[in-house]
């Protein structure tokens, strides 16, 4: 009996480890139910792509460090393209 409770418990933590590390996948939402996610997390890694995922962030907050800006980027959802923000350091084309 006691092996059976041990099997248990060990196979609980398996399964709840493997539940954690599952990311919500944008090709699966619609771009506002994506964009609602961001904002209601202010940061969240989203799976892109087969192999692909990233972290994206509300357009205004403090969630990107220095010198890192909120930058807008397009993923794919279920209703197409869908624009949000990831942080990325700001590029200046200075004239010259």
């Amino acid at each position: 009996m006691k092996s059976l409770w041990t099997a248990l418990v060990a196979s609980m933590i398996l399964w709840s480890a493997g539940a954690a590390d599952a990311r919500p996948d944008t090709r699966a939402m619609s771009c506002a139910e994506a964009q609602a996610l961001i904002q209601s997390r202010h940061a969240a890694v989203l799976t892109t792509g087969p192999n692909t995922y990233d972290r994206f962030v509300r357009q205004f907050g403090n969630e990107c460090d220095w010198p890192e800006v909120p930058m807008s980027v397009a993923v794919p959802t279920r209703d197409g393209p869908c624009r949000v923000y990831r942080c990325e350091e700001p590029v200046f084309d200075f004239p010259g």
